[in-house]
């Protein structure tokens, strides 16, 4: 019996002694398991959000430096270079050099952009000269432009060259006492095709007034029949004032509309109210 008992025990001490090492063999490729995929999960992550980054945040396109003469803007300097993107337009190009020249109460429709070009095809240096329109693309036109042909040019003219220049306008006087009571009148030089919004634009831009143009109103006034109208956004008032019979008796009156304050105000103080009922 005894001896029955010592043989039992000794063939279990081996399974005792197996079984442990069978769980934590388990264990540990489980642990090795789980590690690995972890890290592959980490890395996917890591791989989506970088992805993610690069489609919020699409590369931006390399600047251009552009050489503009602006010599009808100041005499003094010969010309401009500015840093702007392929898609930057003739019209963004000359408001961006208003700017610099701090000329912002300049009427931007005044000037435009003329690009000229040196070719030499039969021998002799040929100048071509184009007119750029306000959708048109500097960056664009000096980079399809050949260079091979700069080599062919033995005088020291540029190959090509972009050049600012002035239109025709007319004169405007414009009674603008709502914005500042001492001024009288302010007398712009402004393009035919400069509507009613951009002449009180840049009549704001003479008082450094941060503004809205829709703040206010441009009327058309006769001194002799008694008359008024309040013109539209869009008319041109370069238009309206040749089509005048008699220039001394129409003048141009800026004023502020009474209206759209009163509702700006209205807005402000409602939105004051429901902060303080908010609040308290």
């Amino acid at each position: 019996m005894l001896k029955h008992v010592h043989f039992s025990s000794s063939n279990l001490a081996p399974y005792r002694c197996k079984t442990p090492t069978r769980d934590s063999v388990s264990l540990s490729s489980t642990l090795s398991f789980g590690s690995s995929a972890g890290h592959e999960l980490m890395s996917s992550r890591s791989s989506s959000t970088s992805s993610l980054q690069e489609i919020s945040s699409p590369p931006q396109p390399p600047k251009v430096v552009l050489k503009i003469y602006t010599r009808v803007l100041c005499a003094d300097m010969e010309y401009k270079t500015l840093c702007i993107s392929p898609d930057t337009t003739s019209k963004e190009v000359v408001r961006s050099l208003l700017n610099k020249f701090r000329m912002k109460h300049r009427d931007p429709n005044l000037f435009y952009l003329t690009m000229e070009v040196w070719m030499r095809k039969t021998g002799v240096p040929i100048r071509s000269l184009m007119v750029l329109d306000d959708e048109a693309r500097p960056a664009e036109l000096q980079a399809c432009h050949p260079r091979e042909e700069a080599k062919q040019l033995t005088s020291s003219r540029p190959l090509c060259r972009f050049m600012l220049q002035m239109r025709r306008g007319g004169l405007v006087k414009i009674y603008d006492g709502c914005l500042m009571a001492e001024s009288l009148y302010k007398s712009l030089l402004v393009s035919d095709r400069t509507t009613v919004e951009e002449l009180i634009q840049l009549v704001l831009h003479c008082y450094n007034s941060i503004e809205r143009p829709n703040l206010f109103s441009l009327y058309e006034i006769s001194t002799s029949n008694n008359y008024e109208r309040k013109l539209h956004p869009h008319d041109l008032p370069i238009l309206i004032q040749h089509a005048w019979p008699d220039p001394k008796q129409f003048v141009f009156h800026l004023r502020k509309n009474t209206l759209g304050y009163q509702k700006r105000k209205e807005s402000l103080e409602s939105q004051s109210s429901l902060c303080f009922r908010l609040y308290v």
